[in-house]
């Protein structure tokens, strides 16, 4: 398997162990972050993603974070048919697979960090337990995947 690393693809890992390798996609400061605004706000544009973060990714970073969740297979990036210069970035199964994760990380920092705060579209899944999870990802896949929109 490769992995990215920088500018250069790492074919090795630090280790066999799944959670290292999962860290080794996923666990930079803003991989997630990204991930977290195409889920749950639906940006879909690289101007949408940079100028509406709520934690302001500067602009060399989320291209390379894009281009790398590209890269490992997490979304795919296509013309975007409304507008001839703008890309459009969609999720794949394996980044709608991340849905679960992203829940169960909201709601341990909701228990367990005073400050945080459960809102929105992510409060809601919470509450409306499996069923509800289920159909968001099936919404999800329609949107984001083209045989099944």
């Amino acid at each position: 398997m490769s992995i990215q690393v920088g500018s250069s693809v790492r074919t090795s890992h630090r280790s066999e162990c799944v959670i290292n390798q999962t860290l080794e996609v996923l666990g930079d400061q803003w991989t997630l972050l990204v991930i977290r605004d195409i889920v749950f706000v639906n940006r879909r544009h690289f101007r949408e993603l940079l100028t509406k973060s709520l934690e302001g990714v500067a602009s060399n970073i989320l291209a390379d974070r894009l281009r790398k969740l590209v890269q490992q297979g997490i979304i795919t990036k296509s013309d975007d048919p409304t507008h001839k210069q703008k890309a459009i970035y969609s999720l794949t199964e394996k980044g709608i697979a991340l849905v679960p994760l992203l829940l169960e990380m909201a709601a341990w920092g909701h228990e367990y960090l005073p400050e945080s705060e459960l809102c929105g579209l992510a409060r809601t899944l919470k509450e409306g337990g499996p069923e509800m999870r289920a159909e968001f990802m099936n919404e999800l896949r329609k949107a984001h995947l083209p045989a099944s929109g």
